[in-house]
Parts: structure tokens; C-alpha cells; sequence
């Protein structure tokens, strides 16, 4: 009987040892397969062969009742160590024989998020994201506790979008207290969020958010499919799969917007669009993005109306500044001196008398070098980020003059053209206005004035052939839906967008109800007829 019983065990050990051996996955989703088994001990065993030399993995094993055995497993710095205590506590003091897992789920653990499952790879999944797991002795279900307890920056006016008037809070890179921050704008169970995991090795959370009363469900499943179409080994930001999703990869504009604000991701939410939160950056996507956009900032709709449309034609102005600034100082200088005045034309003239270089290889080292001072004045540690660049443009541009490499309207030029950058409010944008600025020139070089126009009209017709999601690039101009002119080259009053972006084919277009626009509209404002002056009452006022 004895030896019948050696023998048992010997084989039930070296059946465990086979199987931790042909354990040969490269992949967490490839775990499905695997079964928590009913007995601890092999449970513990693979826990230990998945986490071999793995120092932040830590099991701790006790006992319920003092008669049944069970583990706690979680990675060190991802939990909170309390919570994990007290749950512990629970168990061990657990009265009555609750062995089963579905028993000790409803009436013991003091944890508010549980999850039951059946397999590895959920429940590593869970762990490795900072969950806490429990497997019970004769189980074969393990429960994933929700009490994570990792550091996480603080919620702060985000640098890339500061505006004088908004909210000062910008996204995180713990992707929780991110959606927490747009469900706090957005109080309707309308709002939906949708859970992806991408990554291979990272296992990276993403979560899909929209109204789905409101958003095309075509293009909420169109983006959900390419999402799960994205295969890489890890997402460390956003911007790993944005070159993914976007519909043309070669193109220089941006087919997706990301931002930092969370007001900025609720008024897209609300326009019908699509917003993508990647764990771990605080850089949201949305979707379906227009060039429009480019140069709309979210300050533009906490101001009154006359100054955001101000604002707005200056961005338009210095956005064809930016463009085709250095290119018509090319071509003017090279071939239609005719166009200046004579007075200016002589001091040009003049400034360029000694330069040994032709006017494009002039505009080429002045672009080149500034854009090297802007990305070193961002590269350097902030405190004397900005003082080195701004120096730096100070002494070489000075400098480049007193020696007669460059002319000083060259620098007058790229100074100008380097302002009118900064005021894009989309960095992906302006980047796309700096690359595109140097074939202009080189065009502008070759056939002057006509290079220029021949330029800008391949410029549009590549811009008219994009599409966002399936959404033209240049709506609501390409193709024209007046009623969207509204929020393009002006900010019209908010009392007149009454209804949502109509290219977007929404679910329900009305955004303003018809009472008080009509009112505003028929008073020229609210002039308070109703309230009754002192000086109508016939009273003396002091």
C-alpha cells in the first residue's frame, strides 16, 4: 500500500514537471489554454516557473479557518499593500467552511472590484496590471482584486495647450483617473467606453470612448477594427499606433488629432467623434479629424465670439505666412524683382550685394538652423532651454550677418515665418507646415512665382483626396456644407451653432434647443425687458 502510494505521488510530480516543460508560450494571450488547477500546489508551482527570477512578483501564502490553503500573488509597487492585508484578514478569520470561491465572493473580501476566471491568461493579465490574485484550494477559479495602489503624477495644466481662459487640468498617464476625468464632464450613462489590450509584451489598456446616441456607429466599429488589426510587440504611446489607424500613411498632414484636455476630448465626444486613451500617456487621439481643426483651439469657444474670429483670421494669415514666406523671398529675389518697390528693392539689393550663396541656398541654412535652435531649445533641461535658443538665434543670426553668409531680410524673413508657426495651436499640424516649407522653396528656386502656385495646387489637391475615417479631409469646405461655415474661418455666436458638424453623420444633429436663440435673435440680446428700474417706478434713486 505503501509503495502504491509513492508510486501515485511520483507520477502526479513528474506529470506537474512535464507540464511546466512544454510551458513554451510567447505570448500572455496564448495562456487561454491553460486551466487554474483544483490543487495549490500546482498552482504555486507554475506561479513560480511563470515568475522565475522575477524579484517584484510576491506570493503569500495562509491559511482560511487554519484548515484551508490558499495564495495571495501581486507584483511589489502596483498594489495597495493595506487593502491586501485587510482582505488577507477576512480570510483568515473567514467562520463556517466557505471553501468555494463564489461563496467567498459574496460574503467575505471587503474589495469592491472582483473578477472571477478560469484561465492564465486573464488572470496574469489582471495581476500584471495591478490587480491582486487569490487562489483557494480545491478551486479551479482564481479571483482578481481590484485594489491597486501604484504612484501616479498629479492632474496639472498640461504644457503643449495652455490657454488663458479654461480649465488648468490635463490628462495623466494612469488611464483610470483619465477616464474618470471625462466622465466627470460627460454625467451620462450615453457615454461608453470600451476596453482593448494591445501589445504583445505590454499588454497595453486602451480604451475606445463615444456617445453612442450621438457617434456614426460605423465609424465606432471602424475604428474598433483597426485597433484589434494592430499587431506589435508593445504600445508605449498613442503615438505607436496612430501611423497604424490612419488611412494615408505617407501623407505629411495629421489624419488624428491627440490632445492633453480633457474639455478638449468631452467637446469632440459631443461633436459625434471618437476618442482613443492609451494607459500610460497622457496624449489622447480623436477621430475623425479635418484640417479645419488644425487651427481651432479650445479657448476659441470660452471667448466671446468677436475675438475668437479675430483670432482665427490671424492664424489663417500667419498659417500662409508660415507656408510661403521664405518661398516668395525666394522668388522674388531670383526672378520678379519688378514686384517690389524701387526704395525696397535697392536696400535688398544692398543686403545682398556681399552674400556669396544664391538666395535659396541662403533661405535652406537660415530654415535648417533655426529649426536646429527650436529643437535643441526643447531637447535642453527647461530652466535654460529657452535662454540657449533664444541666444543662440541672437548671436548666429548676428553673426551670419557681420560675416556675410546671410543677408540681414533673410533673417528679418525667417523670423517672421518661425512667429507664425507658433500661432498653428496643433503641433502635428504646424509640423506639417515646417516640412512642406522647404519644397515650396526649392520649387520657388527652379520656376519662381509659378513654382509656388504650381506647389500649393498640388498641395490642395493631395489635401482633397484624404479622408479622416472616411471623412473628407477639408469638410466642411470639400465638399461645401454651409451649414458647418459656421465654425470655420469665424466662431459664430454659440446661440447660432445650433445643431452638430452635418458631415459627420451623426445620430442626432439638434445640440441648442429653438426658444432662447429666437429670443436672442429677435432682442438683439437679452436686454432684461422684464425687470422693472427705479426710474420706471417713479422712484428717486441716490
Amino acid at each position: 500500500m505503501l509503495i502504491a502510494r509513492r508510486g501515485k505521488k511520483n507520477r502526479r510530480k513528474e506529470e506537474r514537471d512535464e507540464q511546466l516543460k512544454k510551458l513554451n508560450y510567447r505570448f500572455i494571450q496564448e495562456l487561454k489554454s491553460v486551466p487554474v488547477f483544483m490543487t495549490l500546489e500546482e498552482n504555486k508551482s507554475y506561479l513560480d516557473e511563470l515568475f522565475q527570477d522575477s524579484s517584484d512578483f510576491v506570493i503569500r501564502e495562509f491559511k482560511i479557518q487554519n484548515s484551508l490553503n490558499a495564495i495571495m500573488f501581486f507584483i511589489d509597487g502596483m498594489v495597495n499593500t493595506d487593502l491586501v492585508n485587510d482582505a488577507m484578514k477576512s480570510l483568515m478569520i473567514l467562520e463556517g467552511e466557505e471553501s468555494l470561491i463564489d461563496n467567498i465572493t459574496d460574503t467575505t473580501l471587503p474589495v469592491s472590484q472582483i473578477q472571477k476566471t478560469d484561465n492564465y491568461s486573464d488572470l496574469l493579465l489582471s495581476v500584471l496590471g495591478g490587480d491582486t490574485g487569490l487562489i483557494v484550494e480545491r478551486n479551479n477559479k482564481a479571483l482578481m482584486m481590484g485594489i491597486r495602489g501604484m504612484e501616479k503624477r498629479s492632474i496639472n495644466e498640461p504644457d503643449t495647450e495652455s490657454v488663458v481662459r479654461g480649465p488648468r487640468e490635463g490628462f495623466v498617464e494612469n488611464l483610470r483617473t483619465n477616464t474618470s476625468m471625462v466622465r466627470r464632464k460627460l454625467k451620462t450613462p450615453h457615454l461608453k467606453m470600451k476596453p482593448l489590450t494591445l501589445g504583445r509584451e505590454s499588454n497595453t489598456s486602451i480604451v475606445v470612448a463615444y456617445l453612442h446616441n450621438l457617434a456614426d456607429p460605423a465609424i465606432v466599429e471602424e475604428v474598433v477594427q483597426r485597433l484589434n488589426k494592430v499587431d506589435i510587440d508593445a504600445v508605449l504611446e498613442s503615438g505607436y499606433i496612430e501611423e497604424f489607424i490612419q488611412d494615408s500613411a505617407y501623407s505629411p498632414f495629421p489624419q488624428i488629432q491627440y490632445t492633453e484636455r480633457p474639455d478638449v476630448v468631452a467637446a469632440s465626444l459631443l461633436q459625434g467623434r471618437v476618442a482613443i486613451m492609451v494607459d500610460g500617456t497622457p496624449f489622447v487621439m480623436i477621430v475623425p479629424f479635418v484640417f479645419a481643426e488644425i487651427l481651432q483651439a479650445s479657448e476659441d469657444f470660452y471667448e466671446r465670439f468677436q475675438i475668437a474670429t479675430l483670432i482665427r483670421w490671424l492664424r489663417y494669415v500667419f498659417l500662409i505666412l508660415s507656408l510661403l514666406t521664405p518661398g516668395m523671398y525666394v522668388a522674388i529675389t531670383t526672378y520678379h524683382q519688378d514686384l517690389l518697390p524701387t526704395t525696397l528693392l535697392l536696400s535688398v539689393a544692398a543686403a545682398r550685394e556681399a552674400i556669396p550663396f544664391p538666395a535659396v541656398v541662403e533661405a535652406l541654412i537660415m530654415e535648417i538652423t533655426f529649426e536646429a535652435l527650436r529643437e535643441a531649445g526643447i531637447r535642453l533641461p527647461k530652466a535654460i532651454g529657452s535662454a540657449v535658443s533664444i541666444l543662440g538665434a541672437l548671436v548666429v543670426g548676428q553673426a551670419a550677418v557681420e560675416a556675410g553668409i546671410v543677408s540681414a531680410p533673410m533673417v528679418i524673413v525667417v523670423s517672421i515665418t518661425g512667429i507664425a508657426s507658433f500661432t498653428i495651436p496643433r503641433f502635428n499640424g504646424a509640423i506639417a507646415i515646417r516640412m512642406l516649407r522647404f519644397p515650396i522653396m526649392i520649387a520657388a528656386s527652379l520656376f519662381g512665382m509659378y513654382g509656388i502656385m504650381i506647389s500649393v495646387m498640388l498641395i490642395l489637391g493631395h489635401m482633397a483626396t484624404l479622408r479622416s475615417f472616411g471623412v473628407p479631409y477639408l469638410s466642411p469646405i470639400g465638399p461645401l456644407s454651409s451649414s458647418d461655415l459656421k465654425d470655420v474661418m469665424i466662431r459664430a455666436p454659440w446661440w447660432t451653432m445650433r445643431n452638430r458638424p452635418a458631415y459627420l453623420s451623426l445620430q442626432d444633429t439638434q445640440r441648442i434647443g429653438e426658444e432662447l436663440p429666437q429670443e436672442i435673435m429677435d432682442q438683439g440680446g437679452q436686454k432684461g425687458k422684464t425687470i422693472r428700474h427705479e426710474q420706471e417706478r417713479g422712484g428717486d434713486v441716490e
